[in-house]
């Protein structure tokens, strides 16, 4: 063709928009500051445009089809139906949201509220809104009043919601997507129970609650206030459906707060009736600051702090059987079984077997003595015995009283509408075994106080200072005390003793006094009377036998015999139990080889338990000795004299000052 060039020709040209045919480009890096403007601008288009739908939105989505969406929304998704009584406000800019004032819950059954808030706060999710879909991310219910209430026969104000919720969440096709978290702000709930006149209030609630949007576990989390103490807690449920049904369901609390510690892990169903299975524990540095944020009553004393428990816990209505117990109280362990009964009075039953027992802090607050070795007056704090009732065995292999150690002891504590009653089975204590029974109830007096304790083959000089503060007797015995008493205080009760107290006792002594050696100095010098010379010393006994008719407060001697071969010691007069004190007369005899008695002295002891007096007949001793017994003869012809003129209507001289009593030696 003309014109036409060869193929060669046209390789050698370059192409007019080929690379080659380009001027070369300098190799010049895009600045960073270029590339961070670039995205700062790509990201700012976005907002801008997202911006700018969400104003088309605002004006093009009517506040009131968000509102009525909202509330469908919630309807569907939990099939209540909540009663709006205030105003509503719908807010889409910069964030969708939706504001309920004055909302409340009723009981479609009862009409009592269930519930109701000051304000209902939806949000709305925020990319479903770009596509102008009405969607709930989260519901808050600001300032609400949750009341739970249970009616004497059980029935709640809450068994229509369960129920209708329980319909709401069963799985079905239908079922829209559900919001998944719901939260109290500022809340309270109050927990009424007229069956046993309970009103409980927690305030200041905060809590988030999971709702089951995926899955069918639910879960609350937050804190709340109870008796001016907070709380945190949580609680969980495997299957939040089971729940609601009354079906089996895994349940999981936990509970932490100033006054004590709980957690609890198990399973949880209420068809046909209340059933709760798992392990509790709780804990406390102070049960007996928990007893009173619990009660409002105060109590005194260095018992009742540490606590711990955990057990195997079964649940059955109103009833609560913990096994496999491991109970820790004051540094005491324990292992046994309790149940708690809460049908009409509330009652503990159990038992408990525990290896050392420490009753040491328990007694503080029982002082049986003062500082001046008096009877206490401390009033009687007994209101710890109202408002349960305790069926309680007890078995320890040791137990620690206040300075007195026991062995093996088997105890039953029986509390009745605040009658207390110990039954000691058997306790081997003071060397020997004590069996009885310990009776306490509070009183218009006070208290009413009843005791039948027998005490077998006992140290006497233990005993006897356990119980009354005397440590005179040594040696093994038998002691009985059957006596009771009414008062409000230690001292009150002492005063008002009535009952019998016997004591036997073979081969022992009695501290603080040698009778036997007094009598063998005073038959040889009768007049050789020292204060001192009844102080000090022993007096070995072979038998000795008190029996004792105690009546309001004073011990009546209706038998008091101390023998020795060698001696013989007849007492009668009373004691008083309230002022701690001696007034008996008594004649101690030494005896001779033969049978008859060699030399007898009339006494008196009086004086305090802790220190007594032993006085001797001094007319006697003045008769018996050979070298006053005529100037004793002779004061008295003289004192006839003087009296006869009296007698014949004469006038007498003066009298004579009469000499002055003995004075007690100290």
């Amino acid at each position: 063709r003309k014109g036409h060039r060869g193929q060669q020709y046209c390789l050698s040209i370059p192409r007019r928009y080929s690379p080659a045919a380009l001027p070369p480009k300098p190799d010049h890096p895009v600045p960073a500051a270029t590339g961070i403007k670039r995205v700062g601008l790509a990201v700012a288009s976005l907002l801008g445009a997202g911006l700018a739908l969400v104003l088309i939105l605002s004006v093009v989505i009517p506040a009131d089809t968000v509102r009525d969406a909202v509330k469908a929304q919630i309807r569907a998704v939990t099939g209540l139906d909540p009663v709006l009584r205030g105003d509503v406000s719908v807010s889409l800019f910069p964030t969708g949201s939706v504001r309920f004032n004055d909302v409340s819950l009723g009981d479609n059954r009862t009409g009592a509220p269930a519930l109701s808030a000051e304000q209902l706060l939806v949000r709305l999710r925020f990319i479903p809104f770009l596509f102008g879909r009405i969607e709930i991310a989260d519901v808050t219910l600001v300032r609400p009043t949750i009341t739970i209430a249970f009616a004497a026969d059980g029935g709640s104000n809450w068994v229509g919601h369960i129920e209708t919720l329980a319909q709401a969440l069963t799985p079905s096709p239908d079922r829209i997507k559900s919001f998944s978290e719901i939260r109290i702000s500022g809340g309270t709930a109050i927990i009424r129970d007229e069956a046993y006149r309970i009103v409980e209030t927690l305030s200041n609630v905060e809590f988030a609650l999971a709702w089951p949007s995926i899955s069918r576990t639910f879960a609350a989390t937050g804190q709340f206030t109870w008796n001016e103490q907070t709380f945190d807690g949580t609680l969980s449920l495997s299957d939040f459906l089971a729940a609601l049904t009354g079906e089996r369901t895994g349940l999981k609390v936990r509970l932490t707060g100033a006054p004590l510690k709980l957690a609890f892990d198990g399973n949880l169903s209420h068809r046909p009736t209340l059933r709760v299975e798992g392990v509790l524990a709780a804990d406390t540095n102070s049960l007996r600051e928990t007893l009173r944020w619990a009660t409002g009553r105060s109590s005194s004393g260095a018992a009742f702090q540490r606590f711990a428990l955990k057990a195997q816990t079964n649940v059955v209505g109103r009833n609560i059987a913990l096994s496999k117990v491991n109970l820790e109280l004051d540094g005491n362990s324990g292992e046994g079984v309790l149940t708690y009964v809460a049908d009409g009075r509330r009652t503990l039953q159990g038992t408990l077997a525990v290896e050392g027992l420490n009753l040491t802090p328990y007694m503080s607050a029982f002082r049986f003595l003062n500082t001046a070795r008096s009877w206490s007056r401390m009033p009687l704090e007994l209101d710890a015995l109202n408002g349960m009732d305790v069926d309680l065995r007890i078995s320890a292999s040791r137990v620690s009283l206040d300075g007195i150690n026991l062995g093996q002891t088997a105890v039953a504590a029986n509390l009745r509408a605040g009658n207390l009653t110990l039954a000691i089975g058997e306790s081997q204590a003071f060397g020997g075994v004590i069996r009885g029974s310990l009776a306490l109830a509070k009183s218009t007096a006070g208290a009413d106080l009843q005791a039948q304790l027998q005490f077998n083959e006992v140290m006497l000089d233990q005993t006897l200072d356990a119980i009354f503060g005397v440590r005179r007797i040594e040696g093994r015995g038998n002691i009985g005390i059957a006596v009771s008493a009414s008062g409000g205080s230690i001292y009150e009760l002492a005063k008002g003793l009535n009952g019998n107290v016997t004591l036997s006792s073979r081969k022992g002594s009695i501290a603080g006094l040698n009778v036997e050696q007094s009598l063998k100095r005073l038959e040889r010098n009768p007049l050789a009377v020292r204060g001192s010379d009844f102080r000090g010393g022993r007096t070995p006994y072979d038998e000795l036998a008190v029996n004792l008719k105690v009546t309001n407060g004073t011990a009546h001697a209706q038998d008091v015999r101390i023998e020795t071969p060698a001696m013989r010691v007849g007492m009668a007069g009373s004691s008083s139990i309230a002022s701690r004190d001696f007034d008996l007369k008594g004649t101690a005899s030494l005896l001779a080889a033969g049978t008859g008695d060699a030399f007898q002295l009339p006494f008196v002891v009086m004086g305090t338990w802790d220190d007594p007096l032993f006085w001797p007949d001094i007319q006697m001793l003045i008769r018996r000795s050979g070298a006053a017994a005529p100037l004793l003869d002779a004061v008295r012809n003289r004192l006839k004299r003087e009296a006869a003129p009296t007698l014949a209507g004469e006038a007498a001289p003066a009298a004579a000052a009469a000499p002055a009593a003995p004075v007690s030696p100290r």
